[in-house]
């Protein structure tokens, strides 16, 4: 299921979508949360999947996601998400804990800077 879920957030969508029809539709909507899509975070927050929201605030670089996670003792989601903001330390100790979750905040990681570097490159273009 991490596997699945790993390919999933690198964009498999059949692995997406059957992860949310076979019983971890939380999973398969974090994927769309990452890539900011609203009515999947709203879901996230509504279903009682909060943490799930922290990893993804945590990983746009949001402290306050990062100090929530740590205070409801989700230790190793707030390394993730620093892991995902690229904080090469936090990766180190998320390795060091399982290289299964390490992946999934590696393949966060790419998401997310390819949405930054999406982001950067419009607002050059608009300029």
């Amino acid at each position: 299921m991490i596997v699945a879920w790993g390919q999933a957030i690198s964009g498999h969508t059949t692995l997406r979508d059957g992860l949310i029809k076979t019983g971890y539709p939380e999973l398969g909507l974090f994927c769309y949360a990452l890539r900011n899509v609203a009515s999947a975070r709203d879901w996230l927050m509504k279903n009682g999947h909060p943490q799930l929201m922290a990893l993804i605030r945590g990983a746009e670089g949001e402290k306050s996601a990062i100090a929530w996670l740590r205070r409801s003792g989700e230790h190793l989601l707030a390394d993730m998400a620093l892991a995902a903001d690229n904080d090469v330390q936090a990766m180190n100790r998320v390795i060091a804990k399982d290289r299964m979750w390490a992946m999934i905040a590696a393949k966060m990681a790419v998401v997310k800077n390819d949405i930054e570097e999406d982001n950067q490159d419009f607002h050059r273009i608009s300029k």
